[in-house]
């Protein structure tokens, strides 16, 4: 299973914003890494170093590597809409990232980690593939054992109201998805457009 495993806070410190964990550390060290940070000599960046630094920071944001990445975005390109938007729908329909809106753990990473280990159930159905792409009406539930494991019931945070996209039934212990989020109501920073232009080129 492909995934980043390097230092979270050296990339929340590249970019300036807690893409990884929640950047503590940014207001004790907010300059860039290396031996200069931000006193390197070119303190303007080209328009292909915009694009790529917006893509790596979706890359990192969600946890994909570059040939998932990229197959995600030829997916995007095939939807009918605005490609830049498409590609933000299905980085949101991801099951990693759904368990992570729907507050059943406090982190992406945590939530991949949650369904490789098989504690996830998608409309009655074990799914250990966090890279799922959720469809509208999709019911996720924790497996029958892991509904009374409190060691992962106590990783739940509680949803927030603003991810009207996806609901949870704390009683019932169920989420559903409800439909693919409206670009405007995804929080995370990122100018997809430069995505496009960069993969247009």
């Amino acid at each position: 299973m492909a995934r980043y495993t390097g230092p979270k806070t050296k990339i929340s410190r590249i970019y300036g914003e807690p893409i990884l964990g929640n950047g503590k550390w940014l207001t004790k060290n907010s300059n860039p890494p290396g031996q200069h940070g931000a006193t390197r000599k070119r303190k303007t960046l080209g328009e292909y170093a915009l694009q790529l630094r917006e893509k790596q920071k979706a890359k990192y944001t969600y946890g994909l590597l570059e040939r998932q990445f990229r197959k995600t975005f030829d997916e995007a390109s095939k939807m009918k809409g605005v490609k830049g938007e498409n590609l933000i729908k299905l980085l949101e329909a991801r099951l990693d990232n759904t368990i992570y809106r729907l507050g059943l753990t406090a982190s992406r990473s945590e939530a991949r980690q949650l369904v490789a280990h098989k504690h996830i159930s998608v409309n009655g159905d074990v799914m250990n593939i966090p890279s799922y792409s959720c469809k509208p009406g999709d019911v996720i539930t924790y497996r029958n054992k892991s509904a009374i494991n409190d060691s992962i019931l106590n990783k739940k945070r509680g949803k927030n109201p603003k991810f009207s996209w996806v609901d949870w039934n704390d009683t019932e212990l169920k989420g559903v998805f409800i439909t693919y989020p409206e670009r405007e109501n995804v929080p995370e920073n990122i100018k997809e457009q430069l995505i496009v232009e960069l993969y247009s080129k």
